[in-house]
């Protein structure tokens, strides 16, 4: 019981902006979201390696095929190219370390319904003739999580982040609509939703 309350209690101090907890699980959460996008750009060589598309087209998302429903679990970590994935790689650390700073566990939690729900909405309701591929969704997922996180839990620090970053990439945001572009404006809405519902789910209590 002690070391539940001694558990809770740093968990609570980590969260508190200001604090010297704070500051040292933020740090941790920055030093670990820039070990992983090094990893998708690892992914990306090899998918050029084996001929530019094709680890794409095996682990991306086929919407209503079955052959591209394992694209749920592997799409965010394949890109369409360079461009894409450093289009991905900054918002990705930055919304990811904010994220991940509110704590390991949530993290891990939100993070997979995030992509559950972006990946299996993709799915269902994509265009068929697409691969759907990129860490989009789950970036669009930690924003809509910072924003709603904020507002649920109190955490005004959240909300500042969330707005901050979004105006950064405000031109982004307009993916969250329909568009002619390349791009799956429907893992971009759903994620969004994603992490809106995993701050509520995985709120601080």
């Amino acid at each position: 019981m002690g070391y539940e309350w001694a558990a809770a209690a740093r968990s609570d101090e980590a969260g508190r902006f200001g604090t010297e907890a704070f500051y040292a699980s933020l740090g941790r959460a920055f030093v670990t979201m820039c070990a992983v996008v090094p990893a998708l750009f690892l992914i990306e060589v090899i998918d050029i390696a084996l001929g530019p598309g094709t680890l794409d087209l095996a682990g991306g998302i086929i919407p209503r095929s079955m052959q591209g429903i394992d694209g749920i679990l592997f799409s965010p970590l394949l890109h369409d190219g360079w461009g894409h994935l450093y289009g991905n790689a900054v918002p990705l650390i930055l919304l990811g370390t904010f994220v991940l700073a509110g704590g390991a566990r949530r993290f891990i939690w939100s993070t997979a319904l995030i992509m559950a729900v972006a990946g299996v909405g993709v799915w269902f309701i994509g265009d068929p003739n697409t691969v759907v591929v990129g860490a989009s969704g789950v970036i669009f997922g930690y924003l809509g999580l910072l924003l709603t996180r904020g507002l649920v839990e109190r955490s005004w620090w959240h909300f500042a982040v969330a707005g901050f970053i979004g105006l950064l990439y405000w031109y982004q945001l307009f993916n969250v609509l329909p568009t002619d572009q390349r791009v799956s404006w429907q893992g971009h809405l759903l994620g969004l939703l994603g992490g809106v519902v995993a701050a509520f789910i995985f709120r601080r209590r």
